[in-house]
């Protein structure tokens, strides 16, 4: 079994950031009894990750991950939240396998910029008044791909 070094290092031979930016971010609660109801119903909504990708001159790609924070209820009063973080990488080896490009864009990458953009997600739920959130429950990105959390759309 590899280490966790040998993990990361190995990814990063695959792959380098050249860039991250947020691309888009959106909150809404159209009013103050939306925003009381949505203050005690916050526990309750639910994570949407969406990854699509867009390839790019001389072997760099455009990853974005989006991230929905959402009642899956579709109550009349709600809030939503939404984040469009792009990432722009470089591929520093030839991958020839999809299953193995697939598995940097949504594994390695994701892995990569997940507590950046866990950050962003956080500070725009505060931002719009809804003070305290934590994620209790972190994702586990061994299996992302697998996960039913993504909807992917990735070119090749």
């Amino acid at each position: 079994m590899e280490s966790p070094r040998i993990l990361k290092k190995t990814m990063a031979e695959n792959f380098k950031i050249l860039a991250e930016f947020v691309k888009d971010m959106s909150s809404e609660t159209k009013d103050i009894e939306s925003y009381l109801f949505v203050k005690e119903n916050l526990s309750k909504y639910h994570l949407l990750i969406n990854i699509t990708s867009k390839p790019l001159k001389n072997n760099m790609i455009e990853v974005s991950t989006t991230i929905k924070y959402h009642d899956k209820e579709n109550n009349d009063k709600r809030s939503y939240f939404e984040i469009v973080y792009a990432t722009v990488i470089k591929l520093t080896t030839e991958i020839k396998d999809k299953k193995e490009l697939e598995k940097i864009l949504l594994c390695d990458v994701q892995k990569e910029i997940y507590p950046r953009l866990e950050k962003v997600l956080l500070n725009l739920i505060t931002g719009s008044g809804y003070l305290g959130i934590k994620f209790e429950k972190k994702l586990t990105l061994t299996n992302f791909t697998k996960s039913n959390l993504i909807r992917k759309k990735i070119f090749f």
